[in-house]
């Protein structure tokens, strides 16, 4: 194999994750992180495109598979190799007969490090080394961090190239543990057979050897709990009993016979001047602990090099996500490569109750746990951790550290030297702990909703979850898939047998989004009690802007600006003590969310006075900013008259139309949602002026559907004020919103009310621009000579107003008219010299428009060089402004171009740009570019 010039590090035993310079590389959709796992799995092998086209769309391909496939590899190639020249494919993802092959070195690919392994191990027991064999197994078995591409879809797991990887795994287990049983070191592949039998629960061959190796090693009792499971497992799920392997293996256990050891097992000894007990504190793993496999293996790789170090991992993540179910269950994997012995203590950094427990108390009991004698115990702090470094030193020990408040309660508990592994787990973020020991900080969010429901089927039964499907996937939507909420309902439907799931799910529907499903007579699973352990460590400032968040419209993300808008103060400062408590995530730089069960606790707590104060502030907020935003991208669009807001607003400018733009989206979500709120709340100016200020964009982003609801918004609380210009702008953008759906009767009569109440309050301006919508619709119908007709009346109301953009832009509007009445050299003249008019205002819009009119009359005229060119322009102009659906639509008659200038590679190139973006708008259009793409 090709090593490439890049350091590259691939794995796909277990999640499929790529390692650049040891950063992680984000892989992309799923689709593209499939057919990765499918090179990896290939080996150095070429995986051909048939083989990659059935393992992303099973039987159900579409006509431009081959074509996505190749997208995919290219994306993958400048993912890899960022600095690949453009065009070329390099060495590392090759074409290769009639596929692709990864060219990655043998010890960059997990799985070809396995094989190796297992290849060393088997040649070391043909040599009669069968310690080295069981060695060199185990290790190449720690490789496997879940199931194979455990981060790739489910039914492209279950092709025959992931399977046969998965029965590799399996092999070689069972050959770790026949060789070890056969070697009378049973207890060295222990763990690892664990592992796997816990990963194939109905695999009889495995099960068996566990039950052999539990026996072996002393744990009868272990052994026949394995049996008894596995019996049950066997009847519930496929009505046998269990076959002559498992019956053999029960049968040694019963009779004290499994597999006499060739060879005595040594016992471990302590090594000089160590205790005699080692110590054992772990507390008892999750019997159903499921899920957080990116996590797990995330934590198992990390330890290999604690021999070289000492390595502090600190989990950390909002109140019931799991963080302690996590750290003990991972602990338990771990325990055997730290013989020397595991400490444990719950801190108790937010215990309502006690106080949080002093590291010198925790420092007394580690001691003693160690075999210290009490009178050797000093009493100072520092002397206290200068004894346990040095009891540590030399020895392999794990030490769990539950419940930390802070880094200072956590630092005088860390080891000294190499050997020791210090898993932590906080509600805050242990930042220092980070910053100066080095600390691997693993945040933990909610679950993934296939991790959920094996949360629920491990917990109630996988037969009682695959019987109502839909009501479990409901009852996860409303826990939210918070660990916490999952494990109370849990609780309450496997005491209650006699309820259905959607029994459940209907009670927790009925609760509107409260606390009242997640309480319980016992504090450490009632939510509002475990919530309220996190609130109570908040300052007052921040304890408020926590509540005041609440108000916040929607549920989705809130700006920096917007959370300054709640406090009526700047929040820079309270929102940092938020996300440090874990009851807030900073998403992305100065962007913050609530998990939907923190959003209900506060809004607990949030006083209907205060409440609506913050409301009016951030409303404002939004009004003032969006219609800044509207006037930067569409600057000669005749404003609006906006009051000025209330104290505590902060307010935003934008240098130019780019920023605008980039706020819209950003804020996109949230601005929508404040519409809905204002108008539910009774800021009904608000509501219709937010809308007025979004039509632009919503326009140029082709959210169509969504336009016509807010439009809708918008008149109902223009009506409720009894502002006639109001309505009118309302019914104006309603009636483009309705246009843009193909909805021409609804839209004709949105914009006739507009021209009539704009003329009625003697707004010639917006009058004229809705007669232009008028004329757009009379042409869709075929009316196109009384569109031109009343488009030339808007000509002439804008000429009076004295309104330069607007004449211009109509001036297009006459062209586009006159070419569909079949005069094209004169629609042509009047579109050219809208162009000239358009450009010289700076309208860009408007300009981009009248180059799309231009390509049209240069293309029906035969000037297809001079067409093409005028659609690029189009085109480019409407991707600047971010201008989605009119891009595609310069795009599509771009290709139209080529195809008739014999052009066919250049046409497809167009096409597919347009394809992609009608395809992300879910457009219907995009059906007609892929019946011209499959024809070429």
């Amino acid at each position: 194999m090709e090593r490439s010039s890049c350091d590259l590090r691939f794995a796909v035993l277990g999640p499929v994750r790529v390692w650049r310079n040891g950063s992680e590389l984000e892989l992309g959709p799923p689709q593209q992180r499939a057919l990765l796992a499918l090179l990896l799995a290939g080996s150095d092998r070429a995986v051909t495109v048939e083989d990659i086209v059935d393992v992303l769309w099973r039987d159900d391909p579409p006509a431009s598979a081959v074509n996505i496939v190749q997208r995919y590899v290219g994306k993958l190639r400048r993912l890899l190799d960022p600095e690949l020249p453009p065009r070329s494919e390099g060495t590392l993802l090759v074409r290769s007969g009639g596929g692709y092959r990864l060219g990655a070195a043998a010890d960059d690919v997990d799985l070809l490090v396995f094989r190796r392994g297992v290849d060393q191990a088997l040649r070391a027991d043909a040599a009669g080394d069968s310690e080295l064999c069981v060695r060199l197994l185990v290790e190449a078995l720690g490789l496997w961090q879940g199931p194979v591409a455990a981060n790739v879809e489910v039914d492209v797991r279950i092709h025959p190239v992931f399977v046969a990887l998965e029965r590799e795994y399996v092999s070689a287990v069972r050959q770790a543990a026949d060789v070890a049983l056969r070697a009378g070191a049973p207890g060295r592949a222990l763990v690892a057979v664990q592992r796997a039998a816990e990963a194939y629960p109905l695999d009889e061959s495995l099960q068996a050897r566990l039950i052999r190796m539990l026996a072996a090693t002393g744990q009868q009792a272990a052994a026949f709990t394995v049996f008894h499971a596995l019996r049950e497992r066997l009847a519930d799920e496929l009505g046998v009993d269990p076959g002559p392997e498992v019956r053999a293996a029960h049968d040694a256990v019963l009779s004290e016979s499994a597999t006499p050891p060739a060879q005595p097992a040594q016992p471990v000894r302590p090594a000089p001047g160590l205790p005699a007990v080692v110590p054992a504190q772990l507390p008892v793993d999750v019997a159903a602990f499921t899920g957080r496999h990116e996590q797990v293996a995330e934590l198992l790789e990390r330890v290999p090099g604690a021999h070289q170090t000492v390595l502090i991992s600190a989990i950390g993540g909002m109140a019931g996500i799991g963080k302690t179910t996590l750290a003990i269950h991972v602990a338990h994997r771990l325990a055997g490569r730290f013989p020397d012995g595991q400490l444990y203590v719950n801190l108790r950094g937010f215990d309502p109750t006690e106080e949080a427990l002093g590291p010198a108390d925790v420092l007394r009991g580690f001691l003693e746990a160690l075999d210290v004698p009490p009178e050797r115990v000093p009493s100072g702090l520092d002397a206290r951790a200068a004894l346990f470094r040095s009891s540590l030193a030399g020895r392999r020990m794990l030490i769990l550290l539950d419940n930390a408040r802070d880094t200072a309660q956590v630092t005088p508990l860390l080891p000294g030297t190499p050997g020791a592994l210090v898993l932590v787990t906080s509600r805050n973020h242990l930042l220092g702990l980070v910053a100066m020991h080095g600390a691997h900080a693993l945040a933990l969010d909610v679950l993934p909703v296939d991790e959920a429901r094996d949360f629920l089927a491990r917990r109630l039964g996988e037969a009682r979850v695959a019987a109502e499907p839909d009501a479990a996937e409901e009852i996860i939507a409303l826990c939210a898939r918070l660990p916490l909420a999952l494990a109370i309902v849990a609780a309450r439907a496997a005491a209650n047998r006699a309820f259905t799931l959607s029994s459940i799910a209907a009670e927790l529907r009925h609760t509107d989004g409260s606390l009242h499903a997640f309480t319980g007579p016992d504090t450490a699973i009632d939510a509002r009690t475990v919530f309220s352990w996190s609130y109570r460590t908040l300052s007052e400032p921040a304890a408020r802007l926590f509540r005041l968040l609440a108000v916040h419209p929607g549920r989705g993300e809130v700006g920096l600006d917007a959370a300054a808008a709640l406090a009526g103060a700047p929040a820079r400062t309270l929102l940092a003590e938020l996300v440090a408590a874990n009851l807030l995530t900073e998403t992305s730089p100065g962007r913050y969310a609530f998990h939907d069960l923190l959003h209900a606790y506060a809004a607990e707590l949030t006083d209907e006075g205060e409440g609506r104060k913050a409301l009016q502030r951030v409303l404002d907020y939004y009004l003032h900013t969006a219609h800044a935003a509207h006037l930067a991208i569409a600057p000669l669009t005749k404003g609006i008259t906006v009051e000025p807001p209330v104290p505590g607003v902060p307010e935003t400018r934008f240098a130019d139309e780019e920023r605008a733009e980039t706020w819209l989206r950003t804020e996109h979500r949230a601005l929508v949602a404040a519409i809905q709120t204002a108008a539910r709340s009774g800021f009904d100016r608000h509501a219709w002026q937010l809308a007025w200020a979004l039509t632009e964009f919503l326009e140029r982003r082709g959210y169509r559907e969504e336009a016509l609801a807010t439009h809708r918004t918008a008149l109902q609380a223009a009506e409720r004020l009894g502002d006639v210009g109001a309505q009118a702008h309302a019914y104006h953008s309603l009636g483009g919103a309705a246009s843009d759906l193909g909805r021409t009767h609804e839209a004709l009569e949105y914009v006739y009310r507009a021209v009539e109440l704009f003329g009625r309050v003697g707004d010639l301006d917006n009058q004229a621009q809705a007669m232009r919508y008028v004329s757009y619709e009379l042409n869709r119908q075929g009316r196109t000579t009384e569109a031109l007709a009343l488009t030339e009346q808007a000509l002439e109301l804008f000429t009076v107003s004295g309104d330069a953009r607007g004449q211009a832009a109509t001036l297009n509007d006459v062209g586009w008219y006159h070419m569909q009445l079949g005069h094209f050299q004169q629609g042509l003249e009047c579109c050219q010299s809208a162009v000239e008019r358009l450009a010289e205002l700076g309208f860009r819009r408007g300009e981009s428009a009248a180059w799309d009119s231009v390509g049209y009359a240069r293309h029906r005229l035969g000037q297809f060089q001079q067409a093409i060119t005028a659609y690029r322009r189009a085109a480019e102009l409407r991707h600047s402004m971010g201008a989605r659906h009119p891009e595609a639509s310069s795009l599509r008659r771009l290709g139209d171009v080529h195809m008739d200038a014999g052009e066919r590679e250049a046409a497809r190139e167009a096409w597919q740009a347009a394809l992609t973006i009608l395809t992300d708008l879910r457009h219907p259009a995009a059906d007609e570019i892929s019946a011209k793409l499959a024809a070429l």
